[in-house]
Formats: C-alpha cells, structure tokens, sequence
C-alpha cells in the first residue's frame, strides 16, 4: 500500500512538474519576444506559477521516491496553501462578477449589462486607464470585435434582431442610426 500511495505522488508529481516546466517556458516566450500587453500582463503571474509548482512538485517527488518525511510535510503544507488559494480566489471571483449578470431584453437579441450592476472593485479595476488598455489589448488578441463590420446603414430593428455579446453591442452601438434610444446601456 506504501508502494502504491508512493508511486501516485510521484507520478502526480511528475506530472505537475512538466506542467510547471510548461508555465516556466511561455513566460520566458513571452517575455523574451515581441508580445502585446495582455501577454506582456500574464509574463510574472505565469512565472510565478510555474515556479512555485516546480518546488512544490520536486519536493513531493523528492519526498516520495526517497521516502523523506519532513520533504512530504512541507509538500503537505505548500499543498494545503495552494489549496486555501484557489478556494478563495474562486469565492473572490464570484462575489466580483455575481452581481453582473445580463437581463434578458424582451424582442431584442442581446442582453442589457451595465457596469454599475457589477461589485465595486470590478468597477473601479475597468474604469481604471491603466487597467482598461490591458482589458482593451486582451479583447483585441482574442479577436472579440473581428466579425463586426460597423455598418452605418444598419436600422434599429436589424440591430435588435442580431444575437451579440455585450462587447459588440457597445461596438456596435454608434454605427446604430438611431442609437439615442440605446444610450442607457
């Protein structure tokens, strides 16, 4: 039973140590070439990552192949940290977004967001300048608003009939002929 409980540590070891030796090589990519501010925003939080589960995972593997109690305490501990973390930062990021759910408009085939109906640090991290040009270079990356053409002969009812994302309906909003009946979103 030893043998067995052992060699799973190991292999799950093994396995978090490639994973960390993956998160370690993007960072370096990212920080060694020309990359734009979303990437240039996830060089430290990546690398920080990979280097703390590339410890967390020698010391488990070390522990385990080698039979070292203290070197397993400790990867029990760093364990239970990483543990504490996740749950939290889960919990933080439902209590910040929760709130922001869309109300479905009725005709209409997107749904009515409004930044005041998210948590006020959500708020205050997007109306940030700083923040909003990193939020801004990750939603170019992702190529959110490639498939909007920005038609200025587009009538209020095509616009209503379209089934968009909150992004492209703020998009789209100032092509919209009548778009002053929009404003309040």
């Amino acid at each position: 039973m030893v043998r067995l409980s052992n060699g799973f540590v190991s292999l799950v070891n093994v396995l978090t140590l490639l994973l960390s030796g993956a998160a370690l090589a993007t960072a370096a990519w990212f920080f060694t070439h020309q990359s734009s501010a979303c990437q240039k925003f996830l060089v430290e939080p990546l690398f920080f990552l990979g280097l703390s589960l590339l410890i967390v995972s020698l010391l488990g593997l070390f522990g385990s192949c080698c039979r070292v109690q203290p070197l397993l305490w400790v990867y029990l501990f760093l364990m239970f940290l990483f543990i504490v973390a996740l749950i939290g930062f889960s919990i933080f990021a439902l209590v910040v977004t929760n709130k922001g759910m869309g109300k479905a408009i009725s005709g209409r085939g997107y749904k009515e967001y409004r930044l005041g109906d998210y948590n006020n640090w959500l708020q205050n991290y997007v109306v940030n300048e700083k923040n909003w040009d990193e939020i801004k270079s990750c939603l170019a990356d992702a190529n959110v608003c490639s498939s909007l053409g920005g038609n200025p002969k587009e009538t209020v009812s095509d616009f209503n009939k379209k089934n968009l994302s909150p992004t492209q309906v703020l998009h789209l909003l100032p092509f919209v002929k009548s778009w002053n009946i929009f404003r309040k979103l």
